[in-house]
């Protein structure tokens, strides 16, 4: 196996993740000072269950990097300038680029094929977007004139994807942005002139944060594909501090590639995970992450469903207590 790309089995997923957990061990500063945190042997750790997942908040208040690399990159998370956002810093721009490339190749198709608008509003507003970065590289693989973003000019995507109406098309949208769409497109034109979307391929980035009504992901998907008049409504799920991505094709279940995977913990005891069904907090391993950290403990909520995994809701008062790495 010369790279995480090349990752098939679980064998193989479980031998580079302990090879990433022992290399971050010695050279990422902040994860070493956590796994210490907490007493933990790194020598004694080799299953996946014993792998400690940093907390996400980690990335609001360190720059977590590999001691041996300079990252003049990074990302952002979206929030107001009051907030304390997170960074995280790339030092290996081809690998995500890869990531990027090979994980949308496995779940939608080869971006070569596409034309692709965006519907980014909230991130197009603002710099260093891991999303924007992610679309404009799959805008640029794909190569084609019709490429590119829409704020809040919804005429113009309306007559846009009219014209492309036999064109395969995706459109990235965040999602209170394609509900905005959606109310736009039925109070402005009739149902009947809806008809030339239902080949369109629609990918949800997430996103509400207080713009609409918060409803559940199953409302969601509801409401988009009664509103696109298509079934193809599509969600891609990442963030700012990982480098790789899981699509869901429907029904709110999520596929990761070879080298990520989730695991629920316990959101009581982050050392037990739950069984299959269980709802728990969302860990992730994302071996391309293998200059900043690989596993990552988030404060969302989800549960695995056979070789997939559905995620139901953030988990309230999300801030981590008790750790002085966060504050220190």
């Amino acid at each position: 196996m010369d790279t995480i790309f090349d990752i098939q089995t679980g064998k193989d997923f479980l031998l580079a993740s302990l090879r990433t957990f022992r290399y971050q061990y010695q050279n990422v500063e902040i994860y070493r000072r956590f796994v210490d945190y907490l007493n933990i042997n790194p020598d004694e750790v080799d299953e996946l269950v014993k792998i400690p997942f940093l907390p996400i908040e980690m990335f609001k208040n360190h720059q977590i990097i590999d001691k041996n690399v300079k990252a003049d990159l990074f990302f952002q998370s979206s929030g107001t300038t009051q907030m304390n956002l997170s960074k995280h810093f790339i030092a290996d721009e081809d690998l995500y680029k890869q990531s990027i490339y090979k994980s949308f190749s496995e779940f939608i198709g080869k971006p070569e094929d596409f034309i692709f608008l965006g519907l980014l509003p909230s991130y197009l507003e603002r710099q260093n977007s891991s999303l924007i970065y992610m679309v404009d590289y799959l805008m640029k693989k794909s190569g084609k004139p019709e490429n590119g973003y829409f704020l809040y000019n919804h005429e113009d995507l309306f007559a846009l994807l009219n014209k492309l109406e036999d064109k395969k098309v995706i459109l990235f949208g965040v999602s209170f942005a394609l509900l905005d769409f959606i109310d736009y497109c039925h109070s402005e034109r009739s149902d009947e002139s809806l008809n030339f979307m239902e080949d369109l391929i629609v990918i949800e980035t997430g996103g509400m944060k207080g713009r609409k009504e918060e409803m559940t992901k199953d409302e969601l998907l509801k409401i988009l594909q009664e509103g696109f008049k298509t079934e193809k409504i599509y969600s891609e799920y990442s963030m700012t501090e990982l480098l790789s991505q899981a699509y869901s094709l429907g029904n709110n279940e999520y596929q990761c590639p070879s080298w990520m995977k989730i695991m629920i913990r316990n959101a009581e005891d982050p050392f037990n995970y739950e069984k299959e069904g269980r709802t728990g907090a969302i860990n992730i391993i994302d071996l391309a992450n293998v200059h900043s950290c690989a596993f990552i403990a988030t404060q969302d909520l989800g549960e695995i469903v056979g070789d997939k995994f559905q995620v139901l809701g953030r988990i309230d008062h999300s801030d981590v207590r008790g750790c002085s790495l966060l504050v220190s």
